[in-house]
């Protein structure tokens, strides 16, 4: 008995981001336009076009695609047609999502031009390292741009606008920028610290001075308000010193121009009632930044110093005692004391000042870090095995891309002969000048849209072969180089980990990306296959040996059920 073949109707989806990291993706037209041909040349049965300007790093943003995913659940259509994998989802639940579909069979196929995923095993696993691959990309991009800011915050240069008084240099390469006195406004800012600092006036007196009989306005023209006068006046920035990110705790000296000295700053934090200049913290903790408490109150780091007696044997301070408090011998006195330095992140309780959950001291942090990187650690001979069997797959597409891009290059040289031929028959004039100017329009556009085309799928021939790279180097690099690394290091790789990252009740937890996940949960039969993670060997009936490992990856479906 036959077995009857379930037509595929098709969804056409293209997606352009507004954002800067989009800009080598093709328009929305060119994509439509290229998805076209391909349902003309194979006869797929499209019913809708769907497109959409949004970036798709969030989930629940692109009321598009969730829209389309909706009529695939009711069963509208079970195929989607898209110009390449990142243009679905560059977040794990929307790639959750599209896998659960197939799981369930009411997403039967998603085709791309040089790539069909279809609801099988090794397709989805695919899919699913694609879809992290883009998350990985975007997470470490967002890396990149906190080092380059911490960086700049490093060399002495405030990273972000610059308050009132002072103005971004906008002269210097971007990230080389620094921040300038703003003379239309430094002197009248001075002014109002002097005004504040007489002790006489209030800060709203001040401020209708300022706007009233001075004139001040701010850069865009508008008049202070009442909360801009306080933020002047409580803002560190002025005597030399900022914080960045805000309430973080990292601060550092600044190579602008103080407008004040910490002492007048002081003093106006008095006459304001407050209760005086935050003390900056002279180091940058790994993780201060990183991590939320379960309040929800963002995570930042302390040091402690200690000393052991070595009279008395008694463990104090060394920051706030400088004789022993048991047998009063001076700490200077002291032959070969035992010096105690201890790290701990705490939380800040900027959101619940009653929060009451303690802090956890750095190394257990770590430890508890290491833990997690170990779980998805993937033995070296596991990777080499992984990445020839998706070379293995990839010829096939490859020749395929190859001969996309053949095409293009035979269409482009064909588009420019057609110019020249255009140019020679005005000069000879065969054609009149509006004749001339609307056909190198059209013909310009097309070698616009050719050249287009050309970027985008040369950038693309093996572009998820790197990407599926990049994942199983890091789940088995990423652990030997947190313990190994410096801060940046461990930063980043705490980074590409994962998000939401939590602190509550001294235990970290991370939403894990889902590639990791999986390659997880391969990690764990690999150790209970063979603890010292060697690859087993059996033969086929031919006599040719196969690494054990297939029966991981095959056992492996994208619903990331647990082991059995």
């Amino acid at each position: 008995m036959e077995q009857k073949i379930q037509e595929i109707i098709y969804f056409r989806y293209c997606r352009k981001s507004t954002e800067a990291e989009d800009k080598q993706v093709l328009s929305l037209d060119s994509q439509s336009s290229e998805l076209d041909k391909i349902a003309e040349r194979e006869h797929l049965k499209v019913i809708v076009l769907q497109w959409e300007s949004k970036s798709a790093k969030a989930p629940d943003v692109r009321q598009v695609f969730d829209s389309m995913l909706d009529r695939i659940e009711k069963g509208e259509a079970n195929g989607i047609l898209v110009w390449h994998a990142d243009r679905l989802s560059r977040n794990s639940m929307d790639t959750g999502r599209l896998i659960y579909l197939m799981d369930q069979g009411k997403l039967l196929e998603i085709k791309t031009p040089t790539q069909v995923f279809r609801n099988t095993p090794n397709d989805k696993f695919l899919f699913s390292i694609l879809g992290g691959a883009a998350k990985l990309e975007n997470d470490n991009k967002g890396v990149n741009v906190k080092r380059g800011l911490r960086k700049k915050c490093e060399m002495g240069w405030y990273p972000t606008v610059a308050p009132v008084g002072y103005k971004n240099d906008s002269l210097n390469e971007k990230g080389i920028r620094e921040v300038r006195v703003d003379p239309e406004r430094f002197d009248l800012v001075r002014k109002m610290f002097d005004f504040m600092l007489i002790g006489t006036y209030t800060a709203q007196q001040i401020r209708n001075i300022a706007t009233q009989q001075w004139g001040f306005t701010m850069r865009k023209g508008y008049k202070m308000s009442r909360n801009m006068i306080y933020r002047i006046f409580t803002e560190p920035f002025y005597y030399g010193e900022f914080e960045y990110p805000r309430g973080s705790g990292n601060w550092y000296k600044g190579k602008h121009k103080a407008m004040i000295t910490t002492e007048e700053y002081d003093r106006i934090q008095i006459l304001l009632r407050r209760n005086g200049r935050p003390h900056p913290k002279k180091h940058n903790f790994t993780f201060s930044g990183m991590l939320r408490c379960g309040c929800g109150s963002m995570i930042t780091g302390d040091e402690k110093r200690q000393i052991i007696c070595p009279e008395c044997r008694l463990k104090f301070s060394s920051t706030n005692h400088n004789v022993c408090p048991g047998c009063g011998i001076s700490v200077e006195e002291m032959k070969n004391p035992t010096l105690l330095h201890y790290i701990y992140y705490h939380c800040t309780k900027r959101k619940n000042p009653d929060c009451n959950q303690k802090s956890i001291e750095e190394k257990q942090l770590k430890k508890q870090i290491i833990d997690i990187l170990e779980r998805i650690r993937i033995p070296s001979e596991f990777h080499k095995w992984a990445m020839k069997h998706f070379k293995e797959s990839n010829k096939t597409e490859s020749a395929g891309r190859n001969r996309i891009l053949l095409n293009l290059k035979n269409e482009y040289a064909q588009c420019m002969r057609k110019i020249d031929g255009l140019i020679n028959m005005r000069v000879n004039n065969e054609l009149t000048e509006s004749e001339f100017r609307e056909k190198k329009r059209a013909m310009i556009k097309e070698r616009e849209r050719l050249q287009e085309l050309l970027t985008d799928t040369g950038k693309r021939v093996d572009k998820w072969l790197d990407a599926a790279e990049n994942v199983f180097k890091f789940a088995e690099q990423a652990k030997k180089r947190f313990e190994t690394g410096d801060i940046e290091v461990k930063r980043q790789i705490l980074s590409a980990l994962g998000s939401n990252l939590e602190l509550k009740n001294k235990l970290l937890t991370i939403k894990i990306e889902k590639p990791l996940i999986l390659i997880g949960k391969v990690s764990s039969r690999l150790r209970r296959k063979n603890k010292m993670f060697e690859p087993n060997f059996y033969r086929r009936e031919n006599g040719s040996k196969m690494h054990d490992f297939h029966k991981v990856l095959r056992g492996q479906d994208s619903n990331l059920r647990p082991p059995d």
